[in-house]
């Protein structure tokens, strides 16, 4: 097989491409300390070969993962959570309390998702999930944490994009690992060393007032470094922050334009596209619009699907605005 690509950071850290629909659109990753490892988010059951194989290169014994850690439980984040189980036998599955039945009993977790993209897409993109014991599963309650040899990793309670999100503070690296509580980067957008960040908003459990206090709530902290799932670390931290909460506020003004719409769903996706290609363009981005809207499209997609899902909760929502 083709081994995935690799980016070695400091502190012990790397991303391991998942190979999600194309290079560079989702990262799970290897903190490795003092021989110990733990993986945070897996990808899909497609990306685990991928893993092994890093995992080899790098000689680190599959004996030696003791954790998998799941940001969310988003298949593109969680997918490959019980082909880790079957092939580390030591490691322990770290899972917000909302997600871990779903570990245990994915059913409901793949009809949402079969409901989302169609059985036959779901079963190309993800395959096959299967329960992971309940007593190999952790819950990371708001404020706990864990020790990886000697390695601090606390766990908050961070919902906005998902109730069962966690974000993962290093204090060794200064960093969070922040699934998509963050937003979402790609690399082909960075401007001579500054990244360009949006938020997912994709279904069903986006919530913006919570989305705000999470990002704030990261920031408290102070770290040098997020790790997000898509894609990877980036910093100037205090800049994508003013930008998430700026362009959360837009999504949702762009949704409750179209509230009462016919056509609402063309015209959240057209206004989205619309709003990210001006940003771009203020970002100093020189990709083709083709280009841009090739690598956008799935999340315009979802973030639309999100939005409109938010749209037909109850009114009461709303006054939280």
């Amino acid at each position: 097989m083709t081994l995935p690509i690799v980016i070695d950071y400091e502190d012990g850290i790397s991303a391991i491409d998942a190979q999600f629909h194309r290079p560079r659109r989702a990262a799970i990753h290897l903190i490795v300390e003092n021989g110990s490892a733990a993986l945070i988010d897996t990808g899909t059951v497609f990306s685990i070969p991928g893993v092994v194989a890093s995992l080899k290169q790098k000689s680190i014994a599959i004996e030696a993962i003791e954790y998998i850690i799941l940001t969310h439980i988003h298949l593109d984040h969680a997918g490959g959570a019980s082909e880790c189980m079957r092939l580390f036998p030591n490691a322990k599955l770290i899972v917000h309390p909302r997600g871990a039945s779903h570990m245990v009993n994915p059913a409901r977790l793949v009809a949402g998702a079969i409901a989302v993209y169609g059985e036959a897409e779901f079963r190309r993109v993800y395959g096959e999930i299967y329960p992971i014991e309940a007593d190999r599963i952790i819950e990371a309650t708001d404020g706990c944490s864990i020790d990886l040899n000697g390695r601090p990793l606390l766990f908050l309670d961070t919902p906005g994009h998902a109730r069962h999100h966690n974000c993962i503070f290093d204090a060794r690296s200064q960093s969070f690992f922040t699934g998509d509580t963050f937003g979402v980067s790609y690399r082909e957008f960075d401007v001579a060393g500054m990244e360009f960040v949006f938020p997912t908003t994709s279904p069903v459990q986006f919530d913006p007032s919570a989305a705000h206090r999470s990002i704030d709530r990261i920031l408290s902290y102070q770290p040098r470094y997020a790790y997000l799932t898509h894609y990877s670390r980036i910093s100037h931290l205090t800049h994508h922050a003013g930008c998430m909460h700026d362009l959360i506020d837009e999504h949702v003004e762009i949704a409750q334009r179209a509230r009462n719409h016919q056509n609402r769903t063309v015209e959240v996706s057209e206004a989205l596209n619309e709003l990210l290609l001006s940003r771009l363009t203020k970002h100093g981005c020189h990709l083709s619009q083709t280009t841009i809207e090739e690598l956008l499209q799935s999340d315009i997609r979802l973030n639309t699907q999100g939005l409109i899902h938010w749209l037909d909760q109850p009114a009461e929502r709303f006054k939280q605005l």
